[in-house]
Formats: C-alpha cells, structure tokens, sequence
C-alpha cells in the first residue's frame, strides 16, 4: 500500500528539500516554479522539483524524507499555462518547511514560531501572511540557513 499524501510541494535546493504547505490558492507551485527561476538566474544552486501539489513524506533515521505523489511525478503547475512535464528528484531529505497563508506570521516571529515538528522530525519553519509573496523570504531563509552551516 502506498504511503498517504499531503496537501504540499517541495523543491530541492542543494542537498535539502523545501516542503512547501499552505491551502489551496497560497501559491505553493507559483513558489516552486519561483525556486527553479531563481535557480535558472543563477541565485540558488542546484535546484530540482521534487513535488508539486501532492507529496509524501516519511521521517526515517532522523530525518524527513519527501517523495512526489507517483501520479504527479515531474508535472508542475504553471497558472494559466496549465500543467507542465519536468525533470524531477525522485526523493529528497526535507531541510526547510514554508507555510504559505500562515496566521502566525510576524514580521519579528518568537522563536516558538521558527520550527515546527512534521511526522516526528523537527523543521525551520517560515511562516508567510496571506498576500505576502513568499519567494523574496524563501530566497533570504536559504541563503541565511545556508551560510549557518
């Protein structure tokens, strides 16, 4: 049997996955394909799609993985383009969680808000406001969690 879904998408960036969560209408593959534009223009480093709209995730030996739902491997949906093929990571260890449409975003967030425990494994967390776009804040996070490291 097939492991469950969640409503999310994620990207790999490097060597970790951003899992991208929020309802539906937040944006979660207007900010996947924002992570692979920025990837293109030279402001990420090796980036690849692993998800979009449906995901699986599993914590194994400490660490949370994330899987594309297998009907919806390498597709990825592009408003008012439609769905679209590309190529994809058939597994990646989640570094980083988004929550798009996120009631508890601050501008200065209490470190009780900057992780959030996912299937047993403890994430950074950013949470970003209704309206807000998420890609300038992402982009801020990976460099900042990058150059942590």
């Amino acid at each position: 049997m097939a492991p469950p879904t969640i409503h999310a998408s994620a990207v790999l960036i490097g060597a970790r996955a951003v899992l991208i969560r929020g309802p539906s209408g937040t944006g979660k593959s207007r900010l996947a394909l924002g992570l692979l534009q920025a990837a293109q223009a030279g402001l990420l480093p090796f980036c690849r799609l692993v998800a979009d709209d449906r995901a699986t995730i599993e914590p194994h030996n400490g660490r949370l993985l994330v899987r594309p739902a297998p009907t919806l491997a390498g597709l990825l949906e592009v408003h008012g383009v439609g769905i679209r093929r590309c190529e994809f990571e058939a597994v990646a260890v989640v570094g980083l969680l988004i929550d798009l449409g996120a009631g508890d975003a601050d501008r200065l967030p209490p470190a009780s808000a900057l992780t959030r425990v996912v299937a047993g494994i403890t994430l950074p967390r950013q949470a970003v406001a209704p309206g807000t776009d998420p890609l300038p804040l992402t982009l801020a996070l990976v460099h900042t969690l990058r150059h942590a490291t």
